[in-house]
């Protein structure tokens, strides 16, 4: 199920040491009766969310127009073009097999029913339930705004007879949204009053496993989606802006006051932004999600950043960021974005220049954001990935006033205060589509690398994402494609399944 390294402790006795049975698997028994092996099964589910941090990366961001016919000094990545020119049909399916997802649903749905019957305390038990019913409802949700019905399981997977047993057909749209929020309800149950960030019973101080915070951020998120998407209508807005105003009054949250201290891997232990992170740490696990958002060396002693002000290479700058050019953003996407008062765009990417005087003609974009930093004469890539953040909760609460006709210019303006500080502009209550072209361009800035954009578009309304995805690619009239198909291999295996809507 499982692999397991034991770390025995010294005892300096080498006959001890031989009766010890060495396990190189848990199983169902192991997990019953010792309450260490019962934790490694939770540790892990943790270190399998990880492997699927390109994954919610890539279906969240990457068909948005942030990098949509960017400028870049490479070959182009042919996988993230599809995705942001919406190159997609039934023969050109990214994210394949649901994208592995049901490999960590299973692990999931393995915890969520051997835990109860574990010699764990009850009170760790609950809690490590809280988290994966949390867990759970995150990524039926993420498959639900990917693929729309998707097949329902909530039991582990123990025995397969025959290729039959595992056929599953896609569920309604409706009953994944149930599904969700079910285990969003009985996240909440098991919490209980319990609103510690740490979790996890280690000692940590990052925020790093699931929390309450988490959960009541990600009732916000799915009723805002349900509200709009699915018929929930006031209803579903009024309770999503209850639970994102609840998380405001959890204690040790809040906008950190320095942008840029939220990249920092030296400023994570508790960080009050923070609401859930994947975890990153040297000798454990690197980020290499990026590599296609940076420059490989030769290119970086080239390469000029500030050419006019502040001339250096990228190489000077960052003497061991390496990567590869494959993907960028569009000189107009960088003239948007640059405004040298905004304190997010220089703590996010740098623009890189040619070396020809005068004109000095942009060559990309360098990601910095999760560049990490030096460590022992390398790049030591190592930036927790913010799931979820307080900016979040701070800009679906104020998409949730909009969208029942009240002011969000309270919550727009805790963004851009800390954006472009002091002096910063106040934005003004206007027109509902005001205040939601207003959420979408704080939105943009916010978030950029974090996986969040096309999320962002999607859940506002189909017209938003019409209104800012190029119409070469995504044109009205084209709503289907907002799903992603399922690949003939998929529809040949299973003969239950059916293609998504409108392929």
């Amino acid at each position: 199920m499982l692999g397991l390294s034991l770390v025995l402790g010294a005892t300096g006795c080498g006959d001890q040491l031989d009766e010890v049975k060495p396990q190189t698997s848990l199983n169902r028994d192991v997990i019953l009766s010792d309450p260490n092996a019962a934790m490694t099964l939770y540790y892990g589910v943790y270190g399998s969310f990880r492997s699927y941090h390109g994954t919610l990366f890539s279906l969240g961001e990457m068909r948005s127009e942030i990098w949509a016919d960017g400028l870049f000094t490479e070959s182009e990545d042919g996988g993230a073009r599809n995705y942001y020119t919406h190159n997609i049909d039934v023969n050109n399916v990214p994210a394949t097999n649901w994208a592995g997802f049901y490999s960590l649903l299973d692990k999931l749905n393995t915890a969520i029913k051997l835990f109860p019957q574990t010699p764990v305390p009850d009170d760790q038990k609950n809690r490590v339930l809280a988290e994966m019913h949390g867990l759970r409802g995150y990524i039926y949700y993420t498959m639900l705004k990917t693929w729309g019905g998707v097949p329902l399981t909530t039991e582990p997977v123990t025995q397969v007879g025959g290729l039959a047993d595992l056929y599953r057909e896609r569920a309604t749209p409706d009953a994944v949204m149930a599904q969700v929020k079910a285990d969003i309800d009985q996240s909440l149950a098991l919490f209980g009053s319990d609103n510690a960030l740490t979790g996890g019973f280690t000692g940590t101080s990052k925020h790093i496993y699931w929390n309450r915070a988490a959960t009541l951020t990600l009732k916000g998120d799915a009723y805002l989606w349900s509200g709009t998407h699915m018929g929930g209508g006031s209803a579903d807005f009024a309770a999503a802006q209850q639970a994102l105003e609840e998380v405001g009054t959890i204690g040790g949250l809040g906008l950190l006051e320095n942008y840029a201290d939220l990249f920092n891997p030296a400023r994570e232990a508790g960080n009050k932004e923070i609401i859930f992170a994947i975890n990153y740490e040297k000798d454990e696990g690197t980020m290499g999600v990026y590599g296609n958002f940076r420059v490989n060396t030769t290119q970086a002693s080239t390469l000029l950043l500030d050419p006019l002000t502040n001339p250096r290479t990228v190489a000077q700058a960052y003497p061991y960021l390496a990567g590869a050019s494959r993907v960028g953003m569009s000189e107009g996407m960088i003239q948007k974005l640059q405004n040298p008062d905004d304190k997010r765009i220089a703590a996010t990417f740098q623009v890189m220049y040619r070396d020809v005087a005068p004109t000095y003609p942009i060559a990309g974009v360098l990601l910095t954001k999760f560049a990490g930093r030096q460590d022992a004469g390398a790049q030591l890539y190592d930036t927790d990935f913010p799931v979820y953040r307080y900016a979040d909760v701070l800009l679906m609460l104020a998409e949730a006033k909009t969208k029942q006709g009240m002011d969000p210019s309270a919550e727009i303006n805790q963004i851009r205060a800390r954006a472009y500080g002091s002096d910063y502009t106040p934005y003004e209550n206007g027109s509902q589509e005001d205040n939601m072209r207003a959420i979408l361009e704080e939105d943009l800035r916010e978030f950029i690398g974090e996986g969040r954009r096309w999320w962002s578009l999607r859940r506002a309304g189909n017209e938003w994402v019409f209104a800012y995805v190029d119409p070469v690619y995504l044109a009205a009239g084209q709503e289907y494609k907002l799903l992603l198909p399922i690949s003939v291999g998929m529809l040949n295996s299973d003969p239950k399944l059916t293609q998504t809507p409108g392929y």
